[in-house]
């Protein structure tokens, strides 16, 4: 059973009542109160389902190891067979749908940043397995050479296991950064003397020392920060900096932050190119931590408000993530929407095959100063916390969060909350109340992914700490379909009226396919030759399709829709349905591997690999006939389907 809703443009006004509410200065809308008329279809399903199992379909052969696809090879166009394996989904998102069923499937996406304690092999596969959609690489610490080998050893796993995880590069960003430690091998045993209870056992002090040069600092010792060249000769416990005029900035009482505020000092004299600093609060030093400070209980903004956004390192950096095919680049410290506008035209020029989104992240004053031209110019923005908490007082950060995640999707761009998740679970196997909290408030704030920093890539427990993030966020997806607490997007400069019979239309299809009545569908032709009249909408093709997607979303978490199937070429599509947090997951069918794992990254999308055509009847039920031979879907369960090559909504069950 199928019925067909389409979105036809007027080729002229139509006579009918204006919105009085709408600017002058934008398109005008009109609508109609009567109802779209609907036609039988005579054709009974199998018939059709029977044509098209006679003809042979094209469909992309999968370069996962399934097919016949050597790695390092392209994708190729092959006929295919009725097989199973003619279509591409992630292993662990197959086995959640089976396991969970359509409405109880994870909507949040998770993000892994790969360090020391999880490059190897075993251990991306045990993320991936444990729910792991973007693995993240942090330009900051490590040579481009060991990332290299991570996003070898992610694509193997890509390949080999049938996983979609995308990769993302992190850039360090140009803002105050330590540079290595050296000087202080006393420190170093002295940290163990000092806070051996601290760490679980001998054998994990070794390892946190091995995978980084660390010191815990003890409260009262005198460090010196110093912009002396790396090669001088430089007193014990010395500290380089990497901006020139950090000894001209900073002035004696300034308080110093390491890390977001994880250490801090105070600055008690300055001699020359050296700031000797006393510490106030001790904890872990860890190399290349940034720095900020403050004077008087406000940031200091001195010359380094002056630093370009993407530093010379940056741009090396950035070279290497187009050359190794990087799916996302994250770009730290973002000041305005023209950095983000120049890189995108760097990548563009640069790698004119592939399509890299570009993430800002958000963790300066200067970010939320012009946050939402950022937000608009990028491809997706990341909430870093613990920066942005040494840049503005702490007890803004949760309102900053919120504004920034609700920002995104009303712009409908991706967002991550990260830092200090499950901070606890570096070193412990179980998170702290708190940090569990913290986690269901983001899921709450329907932010689109969640991720792990120094959990998974240093931590002792980094398969515990995702296992943690991947339970919090179904059991609070769950609890917000349990209590109804959907929250409809908000269509600026459409009247509610005018959206609200659009939805009912697509809620009429919906319901009287959920009791089985029989096939409906609109005929094309009818609607144009009667475009004026019959019609209860005719309006500009972009608020056509928002309207229309909008009534996807109100019938699906209104009619206990099973899941809605759009087509897309581009995923831009997709991104909007997302945007709506249906309460049904969203079947993303593209032909395209990079955007398939683009978007993983996208809130409640389950992104698969499909070679389809323009013929949407052809598209659908040669996707149901695959889909059912791998069990992901069965006879009866009532779908809505959305294409971004054709203005139009279907609504039907599965024959």
């Amino acid at each position: 059973m199928a019925q067909a809703i389409q979105f036809l443009i007027s080729s002229s006004p139509s006579p009918n009542r204006h919105f009085s509410k709408l600017s002058s200065s934008k398109p005008s809308f009109y609508t109609s109160h009567r109802r779209i008329p609907l036609t039988v279809i005579r054709k009974p399903i199998s018939a059709v389902s029977s044509d098209l199992e006679s003809q042979s379909s094209r469909v992309l052969i999968s370069d996962n190891g399934k097919g016949g696809v050597f790695p390092g090879t392209s994708p190729v166009q092959t006929t295919a067979t009725s097989d199973s394996s003619s279509i591409e989904v992630d292993a662990v998102s197959e086995a959640e749908l089976k396991e969970n069923g359509f409405r109880s499937t994870r909507r949040t996406k998770l993000v892994c940043t790969i360090g020391p304690a999880t490059c190897g092999f075993e251990k991306l596969e045990a993320l991936a397995v444990g729910g792991m959609n973007v693995a993240r690489i942090n330009m900051c610490h490590g040579t481009r050479e060991w990332h290299r080998s991570v996003i070898e050893q992610v694509r193997r796993l890509n390949e080999e296991k049938g996983y979609a995880v995308a990769i993302m590069m992190d850039t360090e960003g140009s803002e105050i950064h330590m540079g290595d430690l050296g000087g202080a091998m006393s420190a170093k045993a002295e940290w163990y003397n000092y806070d051996k209870d601290a760490f679980r056992s001998f054998f994990r002090v070794m390892q946190l020392m091995l995978i980084s040069n660390l010191f815990f600092l003890q409260d009262g010792e005198v460090w010196t920060f110093s912009v002396r060249a790396f090669d001088s000769p430089r007193p014990e416990r010395t500290i380089n900096v990497n901006y020139d005029g950090f000894a001209e900035d900073v002035k004696v009482g300034d308080e110093l932050l390491v890390d977001g505020g994880m250490v801090r000092f105070e600055v008690i004299e300055k001699i020359g190119p050296d700031v000797k600093c006393r510490c106030t609060d001790p904890g872990l030093l860890l190399p290349r931590a940034n720095l900020t400070f403050w004077r008087d209980g406000s940031l200091v903004r001195e010359r380094n408000a002056m630093l370009p956004t993407i530093s010379s390192k940056d741009w090396l950096d950035i070279d290497f993530g187009i050359s190794e095919g990087v799916d996302f680049i994250a770009i730290s410290f973002v000041k305005s929407a023209e950095v983000i506008n120049h890189l995108k035209s760097y990548v563009a020029a640069r790698c004119r095959d592939s399509d890299i989104a570009v993430i800002a992240k958000i963790e300066s004053i200067d970010s939320l100063k012009n946050l939402e031209e950022i937000i608009r110019a990028s491809d997706g923005a990341m909430v870093a916390r613990g920066d942005l908490g040494a840049q503005i007082p702490l007890e803004q950060v949760p309102s900053a969060q919120q504004k920034i995640v609700q920002l995104c999707r009303q712009l409908n761009k991706p967002v991550i909350v990260a830092s200090q998740l499950l901070e606890s679970m570096i070193e412990y196997p179980t998170p702290t109340r708190a940090e569990v909290a913290d986690v269901s408030e983001a899921v709450r704030q329907r932010a689109d992914a969640l991720m792990l920093s120094g959990e998974s890539a240093m931590g002792q427990f980094p398969d515990k700490a995702l296992a943690v993030l991947r339970s919090v966020s179904l059991r609070i997806e769950r609890w917000w379909r349990e209590e109804k607490r959907h929250e409809a997007m908000e269509l600026s400069g459409i009247a509610s009226s005018f959206s609200d019979s659009i939805s009912e239309e697509i809620c009429n299809s919906a319901a009287k396919m959920g009791k089985h009545l029989s096939t409906l569908e609109t005929s094309a032709a009818e609607l144009d030759n009667n475009s004026t009249s019959t019609l209860p909408f005719s309006y500009k093709c972009k608020q056509n399709l928002l309207c229309g997607l909008w009534g996807c979303d109100f019938a699906a978490n209104n009619l206990e829709v099973d899941a809605l199937f759009v087509y897309t070429k581009t995923g831009y599509m997709a991104s909007l349905l997302s945007r709506c947090r249906p309460d049904c997951p969203i079947f993303a069918f593209t032909a395209t591997t990079s955007v398939r794992r683009r978007l993983n990254l996208q809130w409640g999308l389950i992104p698969f690999r499909l070679g389809f055509s323009d013929d949407m009847e052809s598209n659908l039920h040669r996707t149901f006939s695959l889909l059912k031979a791998r069990g992901m879907i069965k006879s009866g369960d009532l779908v809505i389907a959305v294409s971004d090559m054709l203005q139009s909504i279907q609504v039907m069950n599965v024959p």
